[in-house]
């Protein structure tokens, strides 16, 4: 049976996530994820897939910085994340996943969003010490 939004807003309710629901048209949703003070995580509903997205911050505006960030980025992406990548869009760093809709189930859902937990908690205070210094 082919997943909805409104199953996805169930399992996010099983999985005990604060959340808000943000909008909503046809067949469409974006669940707005709240994680203590930090960033907000972006559930995104558009069918036929699930976009997780979290924006971590501005690139560095000079070179020298943003060959460093860059740099440890694809680090991260290639060791320390399974189910979430690194991106740029436009001038803003982002962690982003891209699941199946219909397929889509408690646990895969469930490993995606901790993946994303623990690189904001592991990864976001590095990131802003590389930015800057």
């Amino acid at each position: 049976m082919p997943r909805t939004a409104e199953d996805i807003e169930t399992i996010l309710l099983n999985l005990g996530r604060n959340f808000e629901k943000s909008a909503t048209t046809k067949g469409e949703a974006t669940f707005l994820l709240r994680t203590g003070e930090g960033p907000v995580i972006a559930v995104r509903v558009a069918p036929p897939i699930v976009a997780v997205n979290v924006e971590i911050g501005p690139t560095p505006p000079d070179d020298a910085h943003q060959l460093k960030v860059f740099r440890r980025l694809l680090e991260l992406n290639a060791t320390d994340l399974m189910h979430a990548a690194y991106g740029v869009d436009g001038g803003n760093i982002t962690l982003a996943a891209a699941l199946v809709l219909e397929t889509l189930d408690v646990d895969e859902l469930e490993a995606t969003l901790s993946d994303i937990d623990v690189a904001l908690v592991r990864h976001t205070e590095q990131l802003a010490h590389i930015a800057r210094d």
